[in-house]
C-alpha cells in the first residue's frame, strides 16, 4: 500500500459527553462502553472488521471505514445499532453514557501512527461541536449525529433503509476553517430544534466598555493613591507639616467644583515638587 496515496472513506469521529467528569475508574468503564458498543454495532451491521480503521482518542474514537462499504450502510443500520447497543448499555446506569458522533466522507492518508486529511479534521469537529454538546443536553438524548453538508446532500438527502432526511435539522456553526454548514440527528426522533446560541451577559447599566481614555484614567488613579500614600508617609516621618519644608510645593489637581453632599465626583490628584522644580520662576 502506497501510504502517500489517498482513498476515499467514511470518517466517524465518536466522543463522549462530559468524559472530564469521570474519575480515573469511572472513565476506564465508560471506555470500555464505548468500544463494546461500536463494536457490537459493526458486527450486527455486518460490516468485516478488515474494513474498519479504529484509533484511540482517550475520551473517543476515531474511525474510517473503506470504501468498499456502503456509506448508507453506516448512516443508516450501523446508526441504529449503535443507538439501541447504548441504550442497553444506559440502563441502569446513574450517568447514562451520552456520544456525539461525527461523520464525514472525503481523501483519507493512512500511514503507520494513523489518519490524516481535512476529511478527518471536519469529522472531528463536527463531533467536537458546542451545538452538538447544547443539543445533546437541550433533548436529554443518548445520541447525537451530525454529518457534513456534501454528506447530507450525497448520501442523507436521498433517503434509504433507516435514513430518513426529514429527521435532520441544519445550523451554520464556526470553525476554525471557517464556517460550514452541518445536520444535526437524534436517532429514533423527529428533526431536532436547533437550541439558539448562548447570549453573553450584559454590562450592568451605567457601565460603559472600557474605552483607551477610562484605561488611562484607572491608570492616573492609582498613581494618585500611591502618591497620597506618600504624602502621609512623609508626614508620619517628618512629624510637621512637609508643605513647610524648604524648597517643597504641593499642588492639587481636579475639579473641586463637581460634589454632590460634599462627596466629590471628580479624582482629586496630590502631587508634591521638590527642589527647583517646586520655584515658580518669576
Amino acid at each position: 500500500m502506497d501510504l502517500t496515496e489517498a482513498r476515499y472513506e467514511l470518517v466517524i469521529s465518536v466522543d463522549a459527553r462530559r468524559s472530564g467528569e469521570y474519575d480515573d475508574v469511572d472513565k476506564q468503564r465508560m471506555r470500555e462502553r464505548i468500544y463494546r458498543v461500536l463494536e457490537t454495532a459493526f458486527t450486527h451491521a455486518k460490516v468485516a472488521r478488515d474494513a474498519v480503521h479504529m484509533e484511540d482518542r482517550g475520551d473517543g474514537v476515531l474511525l474510517s471505514v473503506a470504501g468498499r462499504i456502503a456509506v448508507t450502510r453506516l448512516l443508516g443500520l450501523w446508526m441504529i445499532e449503535v443507538h439501541e447497543t447504548l441504550r442497553d448499555e444506559n440502563r441502569g446506569l446513574c450517568v447514562p453514557l451520552g456520544l456525539r458522533v461525527g461523520m464525514h466522507v472525503g481523501p483519507v492518508r493512512h500511514d503507520v501512527r494513523g489518519i490524516s486529511g481535512r476529511a478527518v479534521d471536519l469529522a472531528c469537529r463536527l463531533a467536537d461541536a458546542p451545538l452538538a454538546r447544547r443539543l445533546l443536553d437541550a433533548e436529554r438524548a443518548d445520541l447525537v449525529l451530525v454529518t457534513s453538508q456534501s454528506l447530507y446532500e450525497d448520501v442523507v438527502s436521498s433517503g434509504g433503509k433507516f435514513i430518513e432526511p426529514a429527521h435532520y435539522s441544519s445550523a451554520r456553526l464556526e470553525l476554525k476553517e471557517g464556517e460550514v454548514t452541518a445536520w444535526f440527528h437524534l436517532p429514533g426522533r423527529p428533526a431536532p430544534e436547533i437550541p439558539a446560541a448562548p447570549v453573553p451577559p450584559a454590562a450592568p447599566a451605567g457601565d460603559p466598555p472600557p474605552t483607551a481614555d477610562t484605561a488611562a484614567g484607572h491608570a492616573d488613579d492609582v498613581e494618585e493613591v500611591q502618591e497620597v500614600q506618600e504624602f502621609s508617609d512623609f508626614q508620619d516621618a517628618k512629624g510637621d507639616d512637609p508643605a513647610d519644608a524648604p524648597g517643597a510645593r504641593y499642588t492639587v489637581h481636579g475639579d473641586m467644583s463637581q460634589h454632590h453632599d460634599n462627596v466629590y465626583q471628580q479624582p482629586v490628584h496630590i502631587g508634591r515638587i521638590t527642589g527647583d522644580a517646586g520655584r515658580r520662576k518669576g
